[in-house]
């Protein structure tokens, strides 16, 4: 009795907004993720938030994450998936139904989050905010519970004042909020690891303004896609948890970039540097290129020779067709990712979140 009591608290807990949605009866537990973060931001766990380009993967998550009593979150960047669909040709309303739409098909039964990955902000020029403001009006009309502005390209002044313009509806709400300082680009290819002075700086900035993130993202050598064969990972952990423990104080915790590729030893080790939500999104299209069919993919890699463009690039053409693969391979499809998310799910030491929120939300 007391397990069902606690899970109806957990559910009265949801965003009004989002219970309006989904209808009262719904059980679906999508909640905002600063509530999550508030609660295992002292907890050395990382929750995994998943980019999903392919939705065939998404049950295969879910499924992971129910068996382990975790804690996940799906989430696109604006690259991924603006108001015209991105590159994988999901707006935000279309992921929002989707990730939705397994949850209750699958009965996912554990908290989660909906998170607007890379609202990125590439210049101070109106377009550019104005592009990103309405992204940001169309998540949360979608239901996304949980954002990441990025004007990580700009200098820190301007990066700070334009956050802080873009921010206002989601604070407004009390839903979780990453920001960014340093770029995220792998050293070779010009990046620069962030230092302490500069996460201080644009974290005070925030501060003086009354922004205050559950999440920093920052430049330690991470990069975006996978790593190439033979090619080291120089992830910057020190530098980590320097800035982790400059910022603490406030609340603050690290996010963390570029996963795919990451030797699990190594990830179990993030933890332990402040980082709390580690992004997990090309294994996720590695694993659903594996299993679309071989005809298909022959059809995909012409076009991106055609058309010189990568792999991803071909998702938002042939999503129709993606979409409607054979149901044996949506089901190889979702046992790979299924067993991939339990490898990130316990490398990430996340086994049991989804019952630590629940156990302190309940109360």
């Amino acid at each position: 009795m007391r397990r069902t009591n606690t899970l109806e608290k957990v559910m009265e807990k949801r965003p009004e907004g989002i219970i309006k949605k989904l209808g009262a009866k719904s059980k679906v537990c999508l909640l905002d993720s600063h509530k999550i973060f508030n609660i295992l931001k002292d907890k050395k766990v990382i929750i995994m938030a998943c980019n999903i380009r392919i939705k065939h993967v998404i049950a295969g998550i879910m499924r992971a994450a129910e068996e382990l009593d975790a804690i996940v979150a799906f989430e696109l960047a604006r690259s991924e998936g603006n108001v015209e669909g991105g590159y994988t040709g999901q707006t935000p309303q279309i992921f929002f139904d989707t990730v939705i739409g397994y949850a209750e098909k699958t009965g996912f039964s554990k908290p989660f989050f909906i998170h607007g990955d890379h609202i990125t902000v590439k210049d101070t020029s109106e377009k550019e905010i104005e592009t990103a403001r309405g992204l940001i009006k169309a998540e949360l009309e979608a239901g996304y519970t949980s954002f990441a502005i990025d004007a990580s390209h700009n200098y820190i002044p301007d990066n700070v004042r334009i956050t802080t313009e873009l921010v206002r509806p989601i604070v407004a709400k009390n839903f979780g909020l990453e920001v960014e300082v340093g770029e995220i680009k792998a050293i070779q290819d010009g990046g620069e690891i962030t230092s302490v002075e500069e996460a201080v700086t644009y974290i005070d900035g925030l501060d003086k303004n009354g922004i205050h993130p559950d999440l920093l993202a920052i430049n330690n050598g991470s990069k975006h896609g996978n790593y190439k064969a033979g090619e080291e990972v120089h992830i910057h952990l020190d530098r980590t948890g320097e800035i982790y423990n400059a910022i603490k104080g406030k609340g603050i915790c690290i996010a963390q970039h570029g996963i795919t590729g990451t030797p699990l030893t190594m990830v179990g080790q993030f933890a332990d540097y402040g980082i709390r939500k580690g992004n997990v999104g090309t294994e996720w299209q590695n694993i659903a290129h594996r299993h679309i069919p071989k005809d298909l993919m022959a059809e995909m890699n012409k076009w991106c020779d055609d058309n010189k463009k990568d792999l991803k690039f071909a998702t938002k053409p042939f999503k129709a067709k993606i979409d409607s693969i054979p149901t044996s391979n949506i089901k190889s499809m979702e046992e790979d990712a299924y067993k991939s998310a339990k490898d990130f799910i316990k490398a990430f030491r996340a086994v049991g979140t989804a019952g630590m929120v629940i156990e302190a939300l309940g109360k």
